[in-house]
């Protein structure tokens, strides 16, 4: 048994003979009374998604998950695909688990896979990705006169966000995972 503490975002925790992951928590320390964790728990079995509060005296039960460095390959329907490098050993992994992490991805890219039991439960993607900016509209004489100006743009994985208006088509640029937002040119090597 573990304190409530220990509740991240893919923590895998067994509760009344299911295991759940860990999508969204909470620590909350309120002016008056004890503090407690909220949390947005995803059923492995069912794929329902269900809401929790823990208080901070109550242990929860975290089951152990093996952590795994993996490659994005493709989608496979509803399903992406991962390769272990060191292996080349494949799996798959749902869309429902990946959840809104699953627009971001691109071929190529280096994420952590929690395991459970040889099956994929949890995924974390890097905070940063580099994309190639596919579709950008020119910016135009006299744009930046109110200040700081965006311009929707069109990456190489298929994601829109906006960027400023001096990005270009071409240029590789590097995109904040945590909020969809871009964060600064790619550096050139």
């Amino acid at each position: 048994m573990a304190a409530t503490s220990e509740i991240r975002k893919g923590v895998v925790i067994k509760s009344n003979g299911d295991l759940f992951v860990v999508v969204e928590f909470q620590h909350i320390n309120p002016g008056k009374g004890a503090a407690f964790v909220r949390t947005r728990m995803k059923s492995l079995a069912t794929g329902k998604v269900m809401e929790n509060t823990y208080k901070t005296s109550e242990s929860v039960d975290i089951v152990q998950v093996q952590f795994q460095t993996m490659q994005y390959l493709y989608k496979a329907g509803e399903n992406f695909a991962f390769m272990d490098t060191s292996s080349y050993e494949q799996i798959e992994m749902s869309g429902d688990l990946i959840g809104d992490e699953a627009k971001y991805l691109k071929e190529g890219v280096e994420c952590i896979i929690g395991l459970y039991e040889g099956r994929a439960v949890s995924i974390q993607i890097p905070k940063k990705i580099q994309y190639k900016v596919v579709e950008a509209p020119p910016a135009v004489r006299g744009d930046s006169a109110s200040g700081n100006v965006t311009k929707e743009i069109v990456l190489d994985n298929g994601l829109h966000i906006y960027a400023p208006i001096f990005i270009k088509e071409g240029e590789e640029i590097l995109v904040n995972t945590e909020t969809g937002e871009y964060s600064a040119r790619a550096s050139k090597e």
